[in-house]
């Protein structure tokens, strides 16, 4: 697939040094960027994921431990 993409000055300058910097392509650095920005985006999705059961997981065991105190109320053993 082909794509055009217009740059400002300023950041078709850091395109060309970081280019350069690393021996690529302009094309390369651009290829480069998009997949560490998808793999970054991936990753922080991933994180809020698991922060959101931990959560969960923690108000369930919060509940969980005020049922569990009341279910032998007034019971013999």
């Amino acid at each position: 697939m082909t794509a055009t993409v217009r740059f400002d000055d300023q950041l078709s300058k850091k395109l060309e040094e970081l280019a350069a910097k690393f021996h690529k392509s302009k094309s390369d650095v651009i290829r480069d960027a998009i997949a560490f920005y998808a793999q970054s985006v991936e990753e922080a999705q991933r994180k809020r994921m698991l922060e959101a059961v931990e959560k969960v997981k923690e108000a369930d065991k919060k509940e969980y431990d005020l049922l569990e105190g009341t279910l032998d109320d007034g019971l013999e053993r």
